[in-house]
């Protein structure tokens, strides 16, 4: 198995209901990673920063990601993301041409609420990370994989697809 970093950033996937607020807000702590992750019997470190939603990402919270990446020792990188924003984040990191493998996911629904779907993209991504022997940038979703550049949100069927370009 390969030595992979998890980079969480925020995301639906993180958020937790605040029954004080009565509102969601972005575990900064990563739960939800922790718990899933801690089943892989791998080498795995997980760094929390920014604790945003993507729409809320700014170009210096990508400037933040992309320095987090190029200072990291790690050649696989899975980044915990936002799905509304997860390719405009993903064409940053690629124009960057990091020698870095590099796979993006994230959920539609929080882990809080339904743990299925995050655990199933996290775990999916995992094992996409696993079996890629090429550099670059890619996306994992809703069970689909590949190039960044090829999957893309379908936001009137609420669902990431693939497509040839």
């Amino acid at each position: 198995m390969k030595k992979i970093l998890i980079i969480s950033i925020g995301g639906t996937f993180n958020k937790v209901y605040d029954p004080i607020k009565g509102e969601f807000s972005i575990d900064e702590s990563s739960h939800a990673l922790e718990e899933i992750a801690s089943k892989w019997l791998c080498e795995f470190n997980i760094v929390n920063i920014i604790a945003k939603d993507s729409l809320d990402l700014t170009n210096h919270d990508r400037l933040e990601l992309l320095a987090t990446i190029s200072q990291s020792d790690y050649h696989h990188i899975l980044i915990v993301h936002g799905t509304d924003t997860m390719d405009v984040t993903a064409e940053y990191l690629a124009d960057a041409d990091l020698e870095k493998c590099i796979v993006l996911t994230g959920a539609m629904v929080p882990y809080s609420v339904d743990p299925v779907e995050a655990t199933a993209n996290l775990s999916s991504a995992y094992g996409y990370i696993n079996a890629l022997e090429q550099e670059g940038v890619f996306i994992v979703m809703n069970g689909v994989m590949g190039p960044y550049n090829k999957v893309k949100k379908d936001r009137s069927k609420g669902k990431f697809t693939s497509f040839r370009t």
